[in-house]
């Protein structure tokens, strides 16, 4: 079966269907999502964070990227493979930015790339629309520019910020992005740009008036500590089960219960015998 393309996406809001994303970073998880239907899969920079140990996603590499995608990629043949621009891919210099995105598509083997906003955001996507690569744009909460935005919280909660995302979200939708990510804004902003836009928005920590709906697959599955952020709604907790089963091979390990004859190979009695002899004599 064939990967969903972008003008799938974009087809999706004008039926009303709802759309379904999470971020995957290696093949087994890909391949549960790709399995079930998720629509968009995306390699997430927040890889920096759930599975690097790095404060921040600003620190990621292109190759590290690149290195993940792969992984995902080769899992992937229903959903749309969306690969995430880090910071030094396009904030750095914005003349490597289309070049950085055929990476995705010609290394990785990703659908579209996603760009955060940022001063520039404009012409860099415009360049990697030129080269032919299909774009989700992302506005709101940008993390690889939070230390711009006040920190990791709300944006757009004022008139003045909030009009300034919805112009974002026009001028994006006007040079041709396929849809657009909505971080961490009230519920009746996402509203108006998604009734203002003709591409499909998709919310994490937008409320419910988008046409989709993204979530870090770490958080929805309880695996990443501390505390999950407010608009993280818990589908699982596999920290609590991962916990579990390492603290029950630990004890049995020391208790030496495991491996029982259930877990271990055997060899044939007369071969057995054989090989305690031929050993005995040397």
């Amino acid at each position: 079966m064939n990967m969903i393309m972008p003008d799938v996406i974009k087809q999706m809001k004008a039926r009303s269907e709802p759309i379904t994303l999470l971020t995957a970073y290696g093949y087994p998880m890909a391949r549960i999502f790709d399995d079930v239907g998720i629509d968009i899969i995306l390699v997430g920079d927040s890889v920096a964070n759930t599975e690097l140990g790095l404060e921040s996603t600003k620190y990621m590499t292109m190759d590290e990227m690149i290195h993940h995608a792969k992984a995902v990629s080769r899992a992937v043949r229903k959903s749309l493979l969306v690969g995430d621009m880090p910071f030094e891919s396009y904030q750095k210099d914005i003349s490597k930015a289309a070049a950085n995105a055929k990476r995705f598509i010609n290394e990785a083997g990703c659908g579209a790339v996603k760009v955060e906003w940022f001063k520039y955001c404009p012409e860099v996507v415009r360049d990697i629309l030129d080269s032919g690569i299909a774009v989700m744009g992302h506005i709101g909460l940008t993390p690889q520019t939070a230390d711009e935005l006040g920190g990791l919280k709300v944006q757009g909660k004022d008139v003045d910020a909030a009009n300034k995302i919805i112009e974002q979200a026009v001028v994006l939708s006007g040079l041709g992005v396929f849809s657009l990510v909505l971080e961490c804004v009230p519920d009746v902003l996402a509203k108006i740009i998604t009734e203002t836009v003709d591409i499909p928005t998709i919310g994490i920590g937008a409320g419910p008036y988008c046409d989709g709906q993204a979530l870090v697959s770490y958080d929805m599955l309880g695996i990443t500590r501390p505390r999950k952020p407010k608009f993280v709604k818990q589908y699982a907790d596999i920290y609590s089960q991962i916990e579990n089963a390492a603290r029950n091979y630990k004890d049995e390990v020391k208790r030496r219960v495991f491996p029982d004859r259930e877990h271990m190979y055997t060899m044939n009695p007369e071969e057995a015998l054989k090989l305690r002899q031929s050993k005995s004599k040397g």
